[in-house]
């Protein structure tokens, strides 16, 4: 099974659209799976058990931003090569990678599974949930591996230019946590009951499951980046390799943590104006997960394209693709702000108590907030395309000033006279600024001459 080069060579516009496509409609499904797990934990096992995986999610979702990162490296690695022809060297790339993230991951799983308790003790768990976070936080650490892998996977298939297989297993996976999640928590016939460790489980097996049936349908498409018998010694480590991809990786896994810390500092002004405050917060910040993800995957997509087209030396097809992302973007994330808005009541209803005074003050942030994530997804676009070439140190720059240090202090600022709306309005006065400066960057920066390669420096 050959590469596709539709990526280098057909039509940009259909090319991008039905690339990013899959790759929005597994970030749904992920977050629904996510919110069909938390209630059965919560509805069935009780606040304590909730309270257990939320903060063992948390540090899931540190681990897997890390993850990030590294897989997304390996994806404009993996793109460069396809787009410039050079299979044996996109090849070298999959087999360091996969070695490299087989003993980061079970390194991780091995420390994860023994140092949970003091984890769990140092980021002030309830001492009522410490034993079933610990229970659930082990478990979740055995699977890290088949996470990690399943996501070096995805990410290797995407910068080949497929984003199609990863949706049709990670539908496999989902499917089988949904399934699984109510057999492993309250069991049945032969299969025992484990609460909360059998919410785990079945995100172990599912990940576990899909990773197998993953690589077995690659081996059996013969695709192209599979690795034969001789090419076996393409797995030992190639340390230019895993040089480019911590040193490129860390940059971009870090501008999930940028955005992590920023909403725990708003969260901390947000917390001055009472439960009611907090409440609406919280329903909007549902609602806004789901508005951003098509600008995620938008990002994800026009980086593997972009990375496609960079070694294949298509600069044209590089601009291009930035024109239609960001086009993109305006039609996507604008029809689901657009949306939204229409059915603001409803939507944050959702997540708050039938006539929670809530409502209203989410309902009032929400209008001034949604139109952010138009200049995020602009900023997520161009940023894509950028770090297509290694260029990713700048974009952590601009976005850490103007996301965590410039949103924190407008707000900060104005908080004492302008009250809750400070906060809000922090939001649209620093994206956009976070999108002028990806835009100044995108046209005037140096991130065209920079490379993946260790020897040359990061622009």
């Amino acid at each position: 099974m050959r590469p596709s080069r539709t990526l280098i060579e057909g039509s940009l516009s259909r090319g991008l659209i039905l690339f990013a496509l899959p790759i929005l409609f597994g970030n749904v499904l992920q977050t629904v799976n996510g919110s069909i797990n938390s209630v059965w934990v919560g509805r069935f096992l009780g606040e304590a058990s909730l309270a257990a995986t939320s903060n063992a999610n948390s540090v899931m979702f540190l681990l897997l931003g890390g993850v990030f990162g590294l897989s997304m490296a390996a994806t404009i690695l993996v793109g460069q090569n396809i787009g410039a022809g050079q299979v044996f060297e996109a090849k070298r790339v999959v087999g360091t990678s996969a070695t490299f993230f087989a003993v980061l991951s079970s390194a991780m799983s091995a420390a994860g599974w023994l140092l949970s308790p003091r984890l769990l003790a140092a980021m002030s768990t309830p001492a009522a949930s410490i034993p079933l976070a610990t229970a659930y936080m082990r478990v979740i650490f055995l699977a890290l591996p088949f996470m990690y892998m399943y996501a070096f996977v995805m990410a290797v298939l995407r910068g080949a230019g497929d984003s199609k297989t990863p949706f049709y297993f990670l539908v496999l996976s989902v499917a089988l946590d949904i399934a699984l999640n109510p057999l492993f928590i309250f069991g049945l016939g032969p299969v025992p009951g484990l609460g909360i460790a059998g919410s785990a489980l079945a995100t172990f097996v599912a990940q576990a499951v899909s990773l197998i049936a993953l690589i077995a349908s690659l081996y059996r498409r013969k695709h192209v980046l599979c690795l034969y018998k001789d090419e076996l010694r393409l797995l030992r480590i190639d340390a230019a390799i895993v040089a480019t991809l911590i040193r490129k990786g860390i940059p971009m896994g870090l501008q999930i943590f940028v955005v992590s810390l920023s909403s725990v500092l708003m969260i901390t002004l947000v917390n001055r104006f009472g439960v009611n405050t907090t409440a609406a917060f919280g329903a909007c910040w549902q609602v806004w997960n789901y508005i951003q993800m098509s600008a995620f995957a938008l990002g994800m997509a026009v980086t593997a394209v972009a990375a496609q087209n960079v070694g294949a030396q298509e600069w044209q097809r590089v601009a291009a693709t930035a024109r239609i992302g960001v086009l993109y973007n305006f039609l996507l994330t604008g029809s689901l702000i657009v949306l939204v808005e229409i059915f603001s009541h409803q939507a944050l209803a959702l997540f708050l108590p039938t006539g929670s005074p809530a409502l209203p003050l989410a309902v009032h942030a929400n209008r001034i907030v949604a139109a952010t994530f138009v200049f995020f997804g602009v900023s997520t676009v161009l940023f894509g395309v950028v770090r297509a070439t290694g260029a990713v140190v700048v974009p952590l720059l601009i976005l850490t000033l103007t996301v965590l240090v410039m949103r924190f202090a407008l707000a900060y600022a104005f908080v004492d006279r302008w009250h809750g709306d400070a906060i809000w309005w922090s939001f649209p006065l620093t994206g956009a600024a976070l999108a002028a400066g990806a835009l100044i960057y995108y046209n005037f920066g140096g991130w065209r001459t920079a490379r993946m390669t260790p020897a040359v420096v990061v622009h």
